[in-house]
């Protein structure tokens, strides 16, 4: 499939990503409480509401009514989700530690490029689209799926790691994403497929940075260094 291709080229960047000290950090309770905070900030005030309309973009584009359904629905729930986890991490702020995250925080330089990106993308084609926005579904899902076997028991952070576990419906949509990518690359000419390999493997370099900006040691000079 189409789809494990594309994954099986941003393994390394998966592995990277699943290695980043924000990461294990988060795993083991020695991640800094500004660092999570800064994450859900930046994550919640701009990423996701980017990301969602990048798939409102790709919905407004396709021709197939089921792939444009699919993709409103991932849409309006990615938007919804950002003030569901920030009033989440505001809940469990006084449980772990941590401030309570500001709906107004500014975006940080990495957040700007990573937003600009997804936006460009979804703006360029269809092709282009689909892969910037893959790496995010799909790496969210290793991720939660990595956090919740290795979490430390006891770590400060397991109940953030708890609600933050995606839920089936999310799984459900990721699922039908792929399948959806894999639907139309079988009929794709090998320049639609390239696009779309390259726009994922970009955006799965974005998922790297962007742990960097939380821990604060992300620099877009180094976005080229990631495997």
């Amino acid at each position: 499939m189409f789809s494990d291709d594309l994954r099986a080229t941003a393994a390394p960047v998966l592995r990277a990503v699943l290695g980043h000290p924000f990461w294990t950090g988060l795993r083991d309770g020695t991640l800094p409480g500004e660092a999570l905070v800064r994450f859900v900030e930046q994550d919640t005030g701009h990423l996701l509401p980017c990301f969602g309309r990048a798939f409102a973009q790709c919905a407004a584009v396709t021709a197939d009514d089921d792939h444009a359904r699919l993709l409103a629905r991932c849409a309006a729930e990615t938007i919804g989700s950002a003030a569901r986890l920030r009033d989440a991490l505001a809940a469990l702020a006084p449980r772990i530690g941590v401030r309570r995250p500001s709906p107004a925080a500014p975006a940080h330089p990495v957040t700007l490029a990573h937003c600009s990106a997804v936006t460009t993308a979804a703006a360029t084609s269809w092709a282009a689209g689909a892969g910037m926005l893959l790496p995010f579904m799909t790496f969210h899902l290793e991720v939660c799926q990595d956090l919740r076997a290795r979490c430390r028991p006891g770590s400060r952070y397991l109940p953030w790691v708890e609600v933050h576990e995606p839920g089936e419906g999310v799984r459900l949509a990721v699922r039908s994403v792929l399948a959806m990518v894999d639907e139309v690359a079988v009929a794709a000419s090998a320049g639609f497929r390239a696009e779309t390999a390259a726009w994922f493997l970009h955006g799965a370099r974005y998922e790297h940075a962007f742990a960097g900006a939380a821990l604060g040691t992300a620099a877009l000079d180094a976005f080229a260094a990631v495997p």
